[in-house]
């Protein structure tokens, strides 16, 4: 049975705050507009590292800094998680041991290597990465810090959803990217807790769609044939036994999966009206919108933009745009 409640997401929104900003709401007049709804955009890429990722990492840390300080902390990330790791990290003094997949983008790693961080890389997926870093954290009496497989991180990340609802009460839907799932369940415990009927709706690239295709057959699986997506960040099966699926079921109404098209299409419309370059990933719920408009008529909407870390030749190269 999950611990995690509003009261435990409230106290993480007061300790995250040295770290973790709030971000700004925005109204789209475009798609309001055209959609007959109200949209407005969450903007996680504003936070310091650049995604929401920092929510959770930073109140897994400091709600357990003392052993962060005596043992060190070890994670695993393909990037925006490391990125909000290391940058906890080095502002506390704390030593970090990252586990990465080895595909990871250059500009990344370079960015995690000047945080000082001591990177392992590994061949094979995100989730082969996880557990040799849960594995050598246990091992090591190190804290782990989960990119989404912990309850500590999940209420960080369930902060957002406090402020959406904070900022604009009357919200009626909020549209979410999923990966590992620990922003979507954190953010859905809490709407869903102050108003049951508040529509949460997930979003997935069909091409790395593992949530939906486990929720089709019941149980977590990463037995899904993966294809290289856009929205890296969110790419790659979940650890076994991961909170964040039985969260999922219980808490979120939809989940949808949308085309490497529709990725780059959202890219381009956040640059062109919001002159804003996001990541793939940062795109998917305005990619859920544009999939599927008729699924969000006559709403109150809020779309999470979760990241805007990219290198600026593969934002180019997605978009079109120099």
């Amino acid at each position: 049975m999950s611990q995690i409640s509003q009261v435990r997401i409230e106290e993480a929104s007061r300790r995250i705050r040295p770290y973790a900003i709030r971000t700004d709401l925005t109204f789209s007049p475009r798609f309001s507009a055209e959609g007959g709804s109200q949209l407005y955009f969450k903007w996680e890429s504003h936070q310091p590292t650049g995604s929401f990722k920092i929510r959770g990492a930073a109140n897994k840390i400091l709600s357990n800094l003392d052993d962060c300080r005596q043992r060190g902390v070890v994670a695993a990330s393909t990037g925006n998680h490391g990125a909000a790791t290391a940058y906890i990290c080095q502002q506390e003094g704390l030593a970090l041991t990252l586990y990465v997949p080895a595909s990871i983008t250059q500009l990344k790693r370079q960015k995690l290597e000047k945080s000082g961080a001591r990177l392992i890389l590994v061949e094979g997926p995100c989730e082969q990465a996880e557990a040799l870093a849960r594995q050598a954290a246990g091992t090591g009496h190190q804290v782990f810090v989960s990119p989404y497989n912990d309850e500590q991180v999940i209420a960080g990340q369930g902060t957002c959803g406090l402020e959406i609802l904070q900022d604009w009460p009357e919200v009626e839907e909020v549209i979410v990217p999923v990966g590992g799932g620990g922003l979507i369940a954190g953010l859905a415990i809490y709407l869903k807790g102050k108003n049951p009927g508040i529509r949460i709706t997930g979003i997935e690239p069909e091409n790395s769609a593992f949530i939906k295709h486990s929720l089709a057959l019941g149980y977590l699986s990463n037995d899904f044939p993966e294809k290289p997506t856009r929205a890296e960040a969110v790419a790659g099966g979940l650890e076994s036994g991961s909170i964040t699926f039985d969260l999922i079921k219980e808490y979120v109404d939809c989940l949808l999966t949308v085309s490497e098209q529709s990725i780059s299409a959202a890219m381009r419309i956040l640059y062109e009206d919001n002159q804003e370059k996001v990541e793939g990933a940062g795109a998917l719920s305005l990619a859920g919108w544009l999939t599927a408009p008729e699924f969000f008529s006559d709403k109150r909407v809020v779309a999470v933009v979760s990241g805007g870390n990219i290198d600026p030749a593969a934002w180019q190269a997605l978009t079109g745009y120099q």
